[in-house]
């Protein structure tokens, strides 16, 4: 009841002083049981003012010392990428000094391991682990021994050049690198923990557990392609071990060597004149492991009283040639070697298979040296296109980039007891680096430059010169376009001696015994002919 003067009884007083005691103890529960919106904390604040080991303030960033590494990270990763880009493209066409007398394949490769093993560590940069600690300290060893190699082995060292050590010792280094930028990340991660959440982590979440199997998993997998580096670096250093008969000649401006060997003296006949050298050409594989042996018969037997051969640049004993390269350019090669070498004509030029593209064009270069021209199942230069199609230089240079792995060598080294000179002009020959680097650059120029050497080389051929051809019967038969182009192969000249077609040999016509007789039979035949 309200009084006489205005004011509340005591009773009322009271009850609504409890009303408004109700009122305020509801309005926290409220705003209790509202729905969150971005205003709302997601973790309490803490009792002891520190914050949650979850909370996103607490990162390894708040350092500048960690920032820094990873910004140092990030511009190796950017010169590892340029250089990588610039290695790829020195595969097809060498810069001015960038040309390495190697196959170039081993630096693509230590240079895309450097640029996976900084990639990785900047994705995984705020995870150190234990397990990537490890990881790239056995990679910074590996890394370490095949620098050692390459430092020490003169052969090594000569091939890979100043490009190659560069790399290797950048792949080392930048290893290292990924080392300590793991321990800075753990050191900050830990400063960072103990500072503010008053403790070191010692949990993960489920996130965190994932980055780190992965990063392992894909450390794990570098440093299988690291030991299978490291291995085949060893089996070269083993190989680098044997020697060439003959000789190394500088040629090109002393770009590279090839090497270059001759058996046998210099004889004159009745007249006083020399009696021609014979100037073998190999076809598609080393002379030394495929045209040598019945050569040297021929020899023996005194059909032929000398012959010289040699290594096409990345064959056996040869170092790569600086890209493009055509067989023009192998041919001014030779002629430089045996310039150096003191050689001097007459020449019988003996060829197989593609090698036959090579004798002619040197034969067009040198027309009053050269006696006699004998092909031995001869590629026409209508059939380059063979050897020069896309798919076939993509499949060399797939290849090629994955030769430093040494898979097929080591196997073969390890199980079927395959030897240094297997590997150097044997049957694993093919699958070296500078091999297949070389059969790139054939392909490469096969329909462009080297087809219009051969052309022009056909137009200055001298008409004279006598010319044996000697067939396959098995290609013949399978192939109707080859016949006709052997056909073609015997008016190069038009002073054809003989035109045979071995039956049943295969390309290589010397494998069987009668191929080997007439082979035999018609060098000397060529030789001797006036």
């Amino acid at each position: 009841m309200v009084s006489l003067w205005g004011s509340k009884s005591g009773d009322e007083q009271q009850n609504e002083a409890d009303s408004t005691n109700n009122n305020q103890q509801s309005q926290p529960q409220s705003r209790q049981t509202r729905e969150a919106d971005e205003r709302t904390r997601l973790l309490p604040p803490r009792s002891d003012g520190y914050l949650d080991p979850d909370d996103p303030a607490v990162s390894p960033y708040n350092l500048f010392s960690v920032r820094a590494v990873r910004y140092v990270c990030v511009l190796f990763l950017i010169i590892s990428f340029l250089w990588w880009v610039l290695l790829l493209v020195s595969i097809f066409v060498s810069p001015p000094m960038m040309h390495s007398r190697g196959s170039g394949f081993f630096d693509f490769s230590f240079t895309t391991l450097t640029v996976g093993n900084l990639l990785i560590g900047l994705l995984f940069f705020s995870t150190p682990s234990r397990a990537m600690e490890i990881s790239s300290l056995i990679i910074a060893a590996m890394l370490l021994l095949d620098m050692i190699i390459v430092l020490a082995v003169q052969r090594l060292r000569s091939e890979e050049g100043y490009v190659g050590i560069a790399t290797v010792i950048w792949a080392t280094a930048m290893a290292l690198y990924n080392v300590m930028s793991d321990r800075v990340v753990a050191w900050g991660k830990q400063e960072e923990e103990e500072r503010l959440t008053g403790r070191k982590e010692t949990r993960r979440s489920v996130r965190e557990w994932c980055a780190v199997l992965t990063a392992t998993t894909i450390m794990v997998i570098m440093i299988v392609i690291t030991i299978l580096l490291t291995a085949t670096l060893i089996l070269r250093s083993r190989d680098a071990s044997l020697k060439p008969p003959g000789e190394r000649y500088y040629v090109d401006g002393d770009k590279y060597k090839l090497h270059l060997a001759c058996v046998g003296n210099v004889t004159v006949n009745a007249d006083g004149k020399k009696i021609p050298t014979v100037l073998v050409e190999a076809g598609e594989y080393p002379f030394e492991d495929t045209m040598d042996d019945w050569i040297y018969n021929s020899y023996v037997n005194g059909t032929i009283g000398r012959y010289c051969y040699y290594d096409r640049p990345g064959f056996a004993w040869s170092d790569n040639a600086p890209s493009p390269h055509s067989a023009g350019m192998t041919s001014d090669a030779l002629s430089e070697a045996l310039a150096r070498a003191g050689e001097e004509g007459p020449w019988v030029l003996v060829s197989a298979g593609v090698g036959s593209i090579y004798s002619r064009i040197f034969s067009s270069r040198h027309v009053r040296d050269v006696h006699g021209l004998f092909l031995i199942d001869g590629l026409h230069e209508d059939l380059l296109h063979r050897i020069a199609s896309p798919t076939r230089g993509f499949i060399l240079w797939g290849r090629g980039v994955i030769s430093p792995l040494g898979y097929d060598r080591l196997f073969g080294a390890i199980f079927k007891g395959r030897t240094r000179e297997d590997r150097v002009y044997g049957k694993s020959a093919y699958q070296a680096g500078k091999f297949i680097k070389a059969k790139l650059q054939e392909n490469l120029v096969a329909g462009s430059l080297t087809k219009n050497e051969v052309s022009q080389a056909r137009n200055i051929q001298t008409p004279q010169t006598p010319l044996v051809v000697v067939s396959s019967g098995i290609e013949v038969r399978k192939d109707n376009e080859w016949e006709r182009k052997q056909e073609d192969l015997t008016k190069i000249t038009n002073h054809l001696i003989s035109w045979d077609v071995v039956n049943r040999a295969p390309h290589q016509v010397w494998l069987t015994l009668e191929g080997r007789t007439l082979l035999e039979k018609r060098l000397g035949e060529l030789v001797r002919t006036k």
